[in-house]
C-alpha cells in the first residue's frame, strides 16, 4: 500500500508508530506523503527525519523519553517489543538481566532519558558494550547519539512497512 493511498487518519495510524509514543511526525509530513512524494522508503525516511530534526528541543526530548528501557518489562510499542525480541533481550540471562537493570538505572540518573539503540543485527553483549561505553559521553553527545539511533530505528521500522515482502 502506497502511503499516497491512504487517508490521514489511516496514514498516521500506520505511520505513527514509526517514531515511538510520537504520531506527530507522521502528522507532520502528511502534506507531502499526499501528494505521493513519500510512497518511497527512503524518501518516507528523510523527511520524517527532517520534521523531527526540525522539532524544538523539548519536543525531541520527549521523543527520546517516549522509548522504552532495554530488557525492563513495561509498555512499550510493538515494534519495540519484537525489536528487543530480536535481539534476544527476552531471553537474558539472571546476570545479563541485572546488568540491563543497573545500566538503565545508570544511565537515566545521568542523562535523564533512557538508552537508546537500535538493537537490529546487535547481540545482548553488542547492547551492553554500547551502553558502558555511552555512561562517558557528556550530555550533549549522548542526546546527538541517541537522536542519531532514533532515525535509525524510525528507518528499519519505515523499510519494514514499505518494502513488500
Amino acid at each position: 500500500m502506497k502511503p499516497s493511498a491512504l487517508s490521514r487518519d489511516d496514514f498516521v495510524a500506520r505511520f505513527g508508530p514509526v517514531y515511538e509514543a510520537s504520531p506527530w511526525v507522521a502528522e507532520a509530513v502528511w502534506p507531502v506523503a499526499a501528494v505521493g512524494a513519500l510512497d518511497d522508503p527512503d524518501a518516507m525516511a528523510q523527511a520524517m527525519r527532517e520534521a523531527v530534526d526540525a522539532a524544538p528541543r523539548a519536543q525531541q526530548l520527549a521523543l527520546i523519553r517516549a522509548h522504552p528501557q532495554l530488557a525492563v518489562a513495561g509498555p512499550m510499542a510493538e515494534a519495540s517489543v519484537e525489536e528487543q525480541r530480536g535481539a534476544g533481550l527476552d531471553q537474558c540471562s539472571p546476570e545479563e538481566l541485572a546488568a540491563f537493570q543497573s545500566l538503565n538505572a545508570a544511565y537515566l540518573a545521568r542523562f535523564s532519558f533512557p538508552f537508546v539503540i537500535a538493537v537490529k543485527g546487535l547481540s545482548r553483549a553488542d547492547i551492553l558494550a554500547a551502553f558502558s561505553a555511552r555512561l562517558e559521553n557528556d550530555a550533549e553527545a549522548e542526546f546527538a547519539t541517541a537522536m542519531a539511533q532514533i532515525h535509525r530505528i524510525a528507518g528499519f521500522r519505515v523499510a519494514a512497512l514499505l518494502t513488500p515482502g
